[in-house]
């Protein structure tokens, strides 16, 4: 009897269980992941309405904590609740009550002790680039734009230079505090896709005639990539009509990593840089030596895979 009273009491000891979301969200009206004092976070919603459903105050830890205008296709994070929702329950019930650029993609329970952050795992994440004559309003909140034409076998080249395990301090903002800026890169490539249908690919980004240009370039906000010059006189500048995608698998990322690196790669399709000397700039562990940090808006989060 005094058995079966011990065995109660322990069962309703541990009745608390850990949750996994699988997260999607647009990061366009958001000050990144993390909650921060008067700024609207994607942590900060998840943390308002679980607490909102459950009636506890829910805390979340999320796998990675993206900057403010980053998107996300399935980043993970968990909590503790001793409610009685069934875990597969709860993306149902909080999609109803999230906002609608943020989506529960799925919900389970995991072991107790799992931390989405300290277990082994892959990421991916990847940075489009809208690269055509004149911007496309459906990709101004996703994709970077860009004009004038970019050497895609430069760049492909470029990116052997990152594979494998490097100190990755060129690539690492400055004043990020980490432990160690050392990180695994699995894969790095440059993807093309045409845009159908949209009517511009052939026709010049600039036409110069004297002093005056019919179309100048648009002005470069501070902090970002600059776009190409602008053609000489009687020249046209020719761009393509194409979404590129630069996509990179690794076992963690620095601060603002993927976005210098996605800039210096669009330095080497310029011609800034050449692929050659891109294994140089990593060795140096110089930020001043890497590419330009593309602009937020580019950039997603694809998946968090779990060893």
């Amino acid at each position: 009897m005094a058995s079966e009273n011990s065995d109660k009491m322990t069962s309703e000891l541990h009745t608390t269980r850990r949750i996994l979301l699988r997260v999607a969200y647009d990061g366009t009206n958001y000050h990144g992941w993390q909650v921060q004092p008067n700024a609207k976070t994607i942590e900060g919603e998840l943390n308002r309405v679980l607490t909102q459903l459950t009636g506890e105050e829910i805390q979340v830890t999320g796998a990675s904590r993206t900057d403010a205008g980053v998107h996300a296709l399935g980043n993970v994070a968990v909590f503790d609740t001793a409610s009685k929702i069934p875990a597969e329950k709860f993306s149902y019930a909080l999609n109803q009550r999230l906002p609608e650029d943020i989506v529960i993609q799925s919900s389970l329970q995991v072991a107790d002790d799992f931390h989405p952050r300290h277990g082994d795992c892959r990421k991916t994440y990847e940075y489009d680039i809208l690269n055509r004559t004149f911007p496309l309003p459906a990709y101004r909140n996703t994709a970077y734009f860009l004009y004038g034409d970019l050497d895609l076998d430069a760049m492909r080249k470029a990116c052997q230079a990152f594979l494998g395990e490097h100190d990755f301090a060129s690539f690492c903002a400055a004043g990020a505090q980490v432990q160690t800026t050392v990180r695994t890169i699995y894969s790095l490539e440059v993807l093309e896709r045409p845009l159908a249908g949209t009517g511009g690919g052939n026709k010049p980004a600039s036409v110069v005639t004297g002093a005056d240009s019919i179309c100048q370039p648009p002005e470069t906000t501070a902090g970002e990539l600059s776009q190409p010059e602008t053609a000489a006189a009687g020249q046209s500048l020719r761009s393509p009509e194409r979404l590129l995608t630069i996509r990179v698998r690794g076992n963690g990322f620095l601060y603002n990593m993927v976005r210098i690196i996605a800039g210096t790669l669009v330095e080497v399709g310029r011609g800034h840089i050449r692929p050659e000397e891109v294994e140089g700039i990593i060795a140096a562990c110089d930020r001043a030596k890497a590419g330009p940090t593309a602009p937020a808006r580019g950039l997603r989060l694809v998946e968090i895979k779990y060893d």
